[in-house]
């Protein structure tokens, strides 16, 4: 039988009915697909038993219907496509998430596999669709994580929303109204049996009062206590490249660390400012980056002005002229691969150079936590000087607090190449720097397509017999640049 576009709906309703039920061989009563699909019982007796002559589904008259393994594979392409659509209707489009469902109904079954995988890719391989769904991998595998509802999590505790199960306009309206869009922070102050009702506190302690069936509706997640950032890391490590259990929510933030490059591009028709300040040693330091996708994710343009008060005079440094190449995308059992080559442009007032700066940044997410590591160099050309060459090493941990709030450890090791006697073409050596840095970042959402983060670190840093403590302070603003 081919997939049309009735057989594809039916085993969609069948594949999200039986990940709802107890039990592996539990079978969907066909009383519920028939009400699901708006058919009559005949209608959807008839039809299921094609499918099960098929080889699609397994059907037992007076008990019910499940998927086979073919037919399940087949209705998580179908899920996919429908979830990816849906995503790319709100991140690329513009739409309201409440009003994309019944276009990805139509659209699910028009486009092809290949449009499918150049909008997966185009999004950054989301693992979930805008009310929280998961997507299924290319290879028809759904992860399913176990969370909470707000009628089963805990009392008085920070707990995240993950996931919107109704997928009505009118409850993702009320949803939205009320502020319970998956990523938002929420805590449940009391639950009335009585008044079969659910108080809550949301953004800015504003107090909530929704139905208990509204409040089953809603999925979430308890936010851990710094205990857990600990120990979640040293399994992490110990997990090593083992592919996790359930596919862990994206982060909300990603490219907006300090001192450790993360291995994501800027996003379709979204550019990045960036101003990151330091003070250090008695020298203060100031970089502006501003970031640009040309077109794509795949490639990105960037340039770096530095500004600085150092011992040796103030004024404007080298600047940088950026490329980076999204090698590979993040997805299971692999990191993001993204190098960077920077021409050094010859700006400074004082020792100017020219050069080129090479960095190969890999990023990697294991649920709650981003790990990003680095290795690259800096070699300069000075006329009638030594050229120098650096080498360094970079690795930070992220730990989401919140969805819009990350811990951050950073640290740095640096070869500094310097002349043995400043003025003269004699030989250089390096100098060893270690820098360790504890910090936190918060963004705000301004809109779907704004978003702002500030942060801030305390940079400390080891250089032969000395220790320094600086301040670091950062900001970013993200907006479209097209309509």
């Amino acid at each position: 039988m081919l997939p049309s576009q009735t057989v594809e709906n039916y085993l969609k309703a069948i594949f999200q009915a039986q990940t709802a039920l107890e039990g592996r061989d539990a079978l969907v009563p066909m009383g519920q697909l028939a009400s699901s699909l708006g058919v009559t019982p005949g209608t959807a007796t008839t039809m299921v038993k094609a499918l099960a002559e098929s080889g699609l589904v397994r059907y037992e008259p007076y008990a019910g219907v499940r998927l086979s393994r073919a037919g399940e594979k087949l209705a998580a392409r179908v899920l996919r496509r429908h979830r990816l659509i849906e995503l790319f209707l709100v991140k690329v489009m513009g739409m309201s998430w409440a009003e994309v469902h019944d276009d990805a109904e139509h659209l699910e079954h028009a486009v092809s596999d290949r449009l499918i995988e150049r909008i997966d890719e185009m999004l950054g391989r989301p693992s979930v669709d805008p009310h929280g769904d998961p997507i299924p991998d290319s290879e028809g595998t759904v992860s399913r994580p176990d969370y909470d509802t707000l009628l089963t999590c805990p009392l008085h505790a920070p707990v995240t929303i993950r996931r919107v199960s109704d997928q009505d306009s009118e409850f993702l309206r009320f949803v939205e109204r009320h502020d319970l869009q998956p990523g938002q922070t929420v805590r449940v102050e009391e639950r009335d049996d009585a008044g079969d009702s659910v108080r809550l506190r949301g953004r800015d302690e504003r107090e909530i009062t929704i139905g208990a069936r509204a409040a089953s509706k809603v999925l979430v997640q308890a936010v851990g206590i710094l205990l857990v950032l600990l120990l979640s890391t040293m399994r992490a490590l110990a997990q090593g490249q083992q592919p996790p259990s359930a596919a862990a929510e994206p982060f909300q933030i990603t490219d907006n660390s300090f001192l450790v490059e993360e291995a994501f591009n800027q996003e379709p028709r979204i550019f990045q400012n960036i101003v990151g300040w330091s003070y250090q040693d008695h020298e203060w330091f100031l970089m502006f980056t501003q970031e640009w996708p040309v077109p794509g994710m795949r490639h990105q343009l960037s340039y770096s002005i530095p500004f600085n008060a150092l011992k040796e005079g103030d004024g404007i440094g080298d600047s940088l002229l950026n490329y980076r190449l999204q090698v590979l995308e993040e997805g299971p059992g692999r990191p993001a691969f993204s190098p960077r080559v920077s021409l050094i442009i010859p700006t400074a007032r004082i020792d100017r150079s020219s050069g080129v700066q090479i960095n190969l940044p890999f990023s990697k997410q294991r649920q709650d936590f981003y790990f990003h590591w680095n290795a690259g160099f800096t070699w300069q050309h000075r006329d009638d000087r030594p050229n120098l060459m650096s080498p360094s090493f970079a690795g930070s941990a992220i730990y989401r607090v919140a969805p819009m709030l990350n811990l951050m450890l950073e640290s740095v090791l640096v070869f500094a190449d310097t002349e043995i006697a400043p003025g003269s073409t004699r030989e250089t050596e390096h100098h060893a720097s270690f820098t360790l840095s504890p910090g936190l970042r918060r963004g705000w959402n301004v809109s779907e397509e704004h978003q702002v983060v500030i942060g801030a670190a305390l940079p400390i840093t080891w250089s032969e017999d000395s220790a320094n403590v600086g301040v670091f302070g950062y900001f970013s603003y993200e907006l479209p640049f097209k309509k």
